[in-house]
């Protein structure tokens, strides 16, 4: 069999063959193409996701380089990568306590937070009595392994998201607003400062204020909240020995900068050594003996002085972006508790890379709060990757589709009415559901009704057509004349006698006489003959 020639394309003048013809390509099939985007797009917020991987991967690299020296000493000159193997195992405890969280509905921890709550307060009182004391603080358990004030952070953003969304309007009253508030954070707050640790109860009063704001309450309220706390704040600061010499190093660098700490001195010197693009990746030198914990407090330093001003101002942005997906997935939340959990969480993470950043700095006094997501720490980075598990949740739950009398109460409570107000009783509810549970019984009985008169009235047209096919096709009707000769109609007609057109008098007719009125036959003589001939002609 001949192969089939390709079609080409002969150039006229000369000059040569041209290419054949490309086929035609294929028409996109939008309807597959928008079911496959479907399948394969995440339900989820998937940037926020990215910025968060991001982040890790960053901070797995500078704790592998910032670490060298102390694992060194750590292990006694034996291993350079222990506390990297300890921050890489945190790592995947976080990743799969965050997947599990992100696939729960966050909706039932709303439930369970009084006892979340009841059991951080434990846990905050047991450290205090059976902690693991550390540089003249205690605060972690396990030999370490386990601080209660992180997991306290995200515990009161669970419990002030549900209490707050339970609250609503009610916590502009004082009652309800400002006194039980200032009682549940004051006593987590002030358990912290116990340990003591005035970063983390400062990180957890800053994140607790934010939230009451957002939920609603009132100026006079926050003014008053946020007075006391700096009061309180500043009273403690100023009894706890190390927290004076602190504030005193720390109001003495604003005017001279040589009079700061060690540590801040430290750090200022990793920037000025990193310039614009760094001095690379693992070639700085402060972490080495200068710069005191470089792999937890000061890692913002060690990015500062290995990675330059771009890196320094990458993990900003990333930190940026990190806030805007976080109130964007609190703006899209289905209801108040997530929208008060996702802003919650947004602050707390962004609160503690700011305090971070600032102390690296020298724009506040240096404390030990870590770096979230980079920094060192068991605690800090599975509550940090633990807390993005359920704003993914929130995000998933968004995304999903909404019954419309959900839209309709979160319309109510949008346009300032009480939450009961959007809420009506079981009571009513059970009454709605029997009416509409009867007014559907009904449209079933009447369009079963309807069919079965429809089923009647074929059932009749099928009988009669049927009988029409067994009888036949109805014959015709009789005409008596059919059974008449022509012989007897000829025998019997005579001549019509001529009408005067003067009327007379009507005459006695004799016996025998044909067209007579005593005559069966009578309609074929006389008068009537012609029309009855006639009609018989026509027939």
């Amino acid at each position: 069999m001949a192969e089939q020639a390709v079609p080409t394309f002969v150039d006229e003048e000369g000059y040569g063959v041209i290419a054949p013809a490309a086929p035609p390509l294929p028409k996109l099939d939008k309807t597959r193409a928008e079911q496959r985007r479907r399948l394969f797009a995440p339900n989820f917020d998937l940037y926020l996701l990215s910025v968060v991987g991001v982040l890790c991967a960053i901070g797995l690299l500078m704790v592998y380089s910032a670490s060298i020296d102390a694992s060194f000493l750590a292990t006694e000159d034996a291993s350079t990568t222990y506390f990297f193997q300890r921050q890489l195992r945190n790592f995947f405890i976080g990743l799969v306590i965050m997947y599990v969280l992100m696939r729960l509905d966050y909706r039932i921890w709303r439930r369970l937070s009084i006892w979340m709550m009841l059991g951080t307060i434990m846990m905050l009182v047991f450290v205090l009595e059976y902690g693991d004391r550390r540089l003249e603080a205690q605060r972690a358990l396990f030999q370490g392994s386990f601080q209660p004030g992180e997991a306290a952070k995200l515990i009161v953003v669970i419990y002030m998201a549900a209490w707050l969304a339970s609250k609503r309007h009610k916590i502009r009253q004082v009652t309800y607003g400002i006194i039980p508030f200032s009682i549940m954070v004051g006593v987590v707050a002030f358990l912290v400062v116990l340990q003591p640790d005035l970063s983390t109860a400062a990180s957890i009063l800053a994140t607790a204020m934010t939230m009451f704001f957002l939920a609603g309450a009132s100026w006079p309220q926050i003014t008053i909240v946020m007075g006391s706390a700096t009061a309180l704040g500043v009273t403690i600061a100023l009894k706890l020995p190390y927290a004076n010499q602190r504030i005193e190093a720390h109001l003495n660098a604003i005017n001279d900068l040589t009079q700061a700490n060690d540590h801040v001195q430290a750090a200022i010197a990793a920037f000025l050594n990193g310039g614009l693009f760094g001095v690379g990746l693992g070639q700085g030198r402060q972490k080495f003996g200068a710069l005191p914990f470089p792999h937890t407090d000061s890692v913002f330093a060690v990015i500062g002085e290995e990675l330059g001003l771009v890196g320094c101002a990458v993990v900003i942005a990333l930190y940026v972006i990190l806030v805007y997906r976080g109130f964007n997935v609190a703006r899209n939340a289905r209801d108040s508790f997530g929208a008060l959990l996702a802003a919650g969480i947004t602050c707390w993470l962004v609160y503690d890379a700011l305090l971070n950043i600032s102390v690296m700095t020298a724009l506040a006094p240096p404390t030990g709060v870590p770096l979230p997501f980079i920094s060192f720490g068991g605690s800090s980075l599975v509550a940090a990757m633990a807390s993005v598990g359920l704003m993914l949740s929130v995000s998933r739950v968004s995304a999903q589709p909404q019954a419309p009398e959900r839209r309709q109460v979160r319309e109510v409570l949008d346009k300032g009415a009480p939450e009961e107000a959007a809420q009506p009783n079981k009571a009513e509810l059970k009454r709605e559901l029997k009416q509409k549970k009867a007014e559907e019984k009904l449209v079933r009985d009447a369009r079963k009704a309807r069919q079965k008169m429809r089923q009647e009235e074929i059932d009749k047209v099928r009988e009669r057509l049927e009988q029409r096919k067994h009888v036949g096709p109805e014959a015709p009707p009789i005409n008596p004349l059919d059974n008449i000769s022509a012989k007897e109609l000829t025998a019997s007609t005579s001549p019509a006698p001529v009408q005067s057109s003067v009327p007379t008098e009507p005459t006695t007719p004799v016996e025998g006489t044909e067209g007579t009125e005593s005559d069966p036959n009578s309609n074929l003589g006389g008068g009537n003959r012609r029309g009855r001939v006639s009609r018989i002609s026509c027939r």
